[in-house]
């Protein structure tokens, strides 16, 4: 499949596309085994921003390799920047679209995140599309670049949250849902009291295994 066949493929007849049947289309668009950052930007064409956050948050919405949250957090930085900025059409380094990664990698995350999506969806259609335009996007764009950074640090329980959070905003803008668009200050607010409560957890359990050192040494 090339580049124009996706973007035929993805291209709605009547309403918008699903943002299930997006990804699912994209899982099936690679032949080779690896895939650089920059081959998935070029098939997503013009929904860029919101299947891409779309794609970096899907991995933390499952459960994954640890650290994983790290990778994707990063790679969401530049797209939330330019969100925040107003810019039309997706930039990244050159670098960082020369990334790589094992294809298998790829489908698997989207195949697991599907179905959880396609229920999702049911809930999901176009409405209040002014909230999901300049300059509110540029709202979303800083809400997404916190969340980014949340998803970087190594918090127990701290990456499905925020990963659910950029997953509905992701849906938002691919939908044009303003009414969802509305309600990711709510669920950030949400997903933080979770990431405060991992990092105390993940504080006492390091705080345990020291004292567990000391006394083994008999300090």
């Amino acid at each position: 499949m090339d580049g124009s066949s996706f973007s035929e493929a993805a291209t709605p007849r009547q309403g918008h596309p699903r943002a299930s049947d997006l990804l699912g289309e994209l899982a099936d668009a690679f032949p080779d085994e690896r895939v650089t950052v920059g081959e998935v930007l070029d098939r997503l064409d013009g929904r860029a921003y919101g299947l891409l956050l779309l794609l970096l948050a899907a991995p933390n919405c499952i459960p994954n390799i640890p650290g994983i949250s790290t990778i994707f957090g990063v790679m969401l930085i530049a797209p939330s920047i330019q969100m925040i900025f107003g810019r039309g059409k997706l930039w990244l380094p050159r670098r960082m679209r020369a990334w790589e990664f094992q294809r298998s990698h790829l489908r698997m995350a989207i195949h697991g995140a599907v179905p959880i999506l396609k229920r999702i969806e049911r809930f999901v259609q176009p409405r209040w599309s002014w909230a999901v335009r300049p300059p509110f996007t540029a709202y979303l764009g800083l809400q997404t670049l916190y969340l980014a950074f949340v998803l970087i640090l190594p918090i127990p329980l701290g990456n499905f949250g925020p990963g659910l959070v950029v997953a509905a905003t992701a849906l938002a803008l691919l939908q044009e849902d303003g009414r969802l668009a509305i309600l990711t200050p709510i669920l950030t607010v949400i997903a933080s009291a979770v990431a405060w409560v991992g990092i105390q957890l993940g504080l006492a359990a390091v705080q345990k295994g020291w004292d567990l050192l000391l006394g083994a040494f008999g300090m």
